[in-house]
Formats: C-alpha cells, structure tokens, sequence
C-alpha cells in the first residue's frame, strides 16, 4: 500500500502548499498509520480510507502550524554565537558582520527549519520537546537541524557572503 499511495499522499500535501515538507508528510502519516494500528492490537479494516483520513489530519495541522505567526530573526541570535567559532581571532566587526549574514542566511530557510533550530538552539528544547510542539516525529526534527545547519555552515564557510 506504501508504494502504491505514497505518489498520491505527496501530490495532496503539494496541493496544500507543503511544498518542501511533503515527503516528510508522506512519511509522518505512514507513521500515525502504523502507531494507531499498533495501538489498536487488531487490523483497520479500510487501511485505505484511514490513510487518506490521517493525511488529510496531518494537512489540517500543517496549515495551522504556517499561520502561525513567523519569529523574528532577532530571535535566533544565540544560534549565531553557537555557531561561530569561539577560538577565532576575529575582531568585533567581523563577529557583527557574520552575525548579521548568518541572520540573513537563517531568513531564507524554510520555516520549519528555522523554528527547529531556535527551539533547539534559544530555547533549549530536545528533539522530542520539538516534535511534540511541531506535530512531527523526532526523527522529522533530527533532518530539519541537520539541513538547517548544513546549509548555515556551508554559507559561512563559503565565499558567497
């Protein structure tokens, strides 16, 4: 059935604008699948129609969670300081200068992502902390911190600033 639907899940979570999250939606409804009929100790008897039903859940949540309000960028600048390399010997301007690209860097990921990390980094929290304020699973939060620092590293190791 996961092969067979996972082409049509990601096509309905595209249409509802989850663009760049929606093989992670795919992959998280396979999951509530698979916990409800491990709680439940018997088999769903349409495993189909409770598929598209959980889908359509998960769906519901995601547009909540992106009408939230954004945070700021101001927010994330513990990050920038956990990110810089304390042992360098880079002068007050140069640390101001990577702090406001790495801002800016931080600005165009994607939201989840950036929230994972301002959860992970400003506020402290575990991955499962974040994942049960996000509706996602632990491992859905490990990916965002991992691209999201990728991507930052990456930037500032980079000549592109």
């Amino acid at each position: 059935m996961f092969a067979e639907q996972r082409p049509v899940l990601r096509g309905f979570f595209v249409r509802r604008g989850a663009h760049e999250e929606a093989e992670d939606m795919v992959q998280e409804t396979y999951l509530r699948l698979l916990r409800a009929h491990q709680s439940q100790g018997e088999a769903i008897a349409n495993p189909e129609a409770y598929l598209f039903t959980v889908a359509l859940n998960l769906a519901r949540e995601q547009a909540v969670r992106r009408r939230r309000t954004p945070l700021p960028i101001e927010d994330v600048e513990h990050i920038t300081s956990l990110l810089a390399d304390e042992d360098s010997v880079e002068d007050a301007t140069a640390r101001d200068q990577r702090r406001t690209r790495l801002q800016a860097l931080l600005g165009t990921l994607p939201e989840h992502t950036r929230a994972v990390l301002v959860m992970q980094y400003r506020d402290g929290l575990s991955y499962k902390q974040i994942a049960e304020r996000m509706g996602v699973s632990s491992h859905m939060v490990k990916k965002h911190v991992t691209r999201g620092l990728s991507v930052c590293r990456q930037a500032l190791a980079g000549d592109a600033w």
